[in-house]
């Protein structure tokens, strides 16, 4: 089954969100992941104001771009996956309120195996989990 776009089930569009960046992280590394999208939600802004829409906004979690490979399998994966399964669990305990922050209150993440992008320029670091380093840039900049 292929799902349309947009998503707007919250546990789908984060679950979706979360497998498809960090499937090979294993669990922490996608808990992680929709610890970002929380504490995105929790500050709304130009990244969204809602789950669905801080996952799906443009240029935000590479796994939605048109042209990443990643984005055909996250349309199409279902739950006969156990790492889907396990990104859906876990996204339902971020919707429901009850997903520990691994992150300490990151928004921002980025492979540490690549380029380190602008805004990560030694500041605002809160911690690094698998192959991601994770910060707290905040809406304007300025980590808060």
């Amino acid at each position: 089954m292929t799902s349309t776009l947009p998503i707007t089930e919250p546990v789908q569009a984060a679950a979706r969100t979360a497998w498809g960046e960090a499937r090979g992280e294993g669990t922490r590394g996608m808990q992680a992941v929709l610890n970002v999208i929380g504490n995105r939600v929790t500050h709304p802004g130009w990244w969204g104001r809602d789950i669905a829409g801080v996952c799906q906004a443009h240029a935000q979690f590479s796994c939605w771009d048109t042209n990443d490979p990643n984005r055909i399998k996250l349309l199409t994966v279902t739950d006969s996956d156990m790492q889907f399964r396990e990104a859906l669990d876990l996204a339902s305990c971020l919707v429901n309120g009850c997903l520990s922050d691994l992150t300490g209150g990151a928004d921002h993440y980025y492979d540490w195996r690549g380029q380190r992008p602008y805004w990560a320029q030694g500041r605002f670091y809160k911690c690094t989990i698998g192959h991601h380093a994770f910060y707290r840039v905040g809406l304007r900049g300025d980590g808060m």
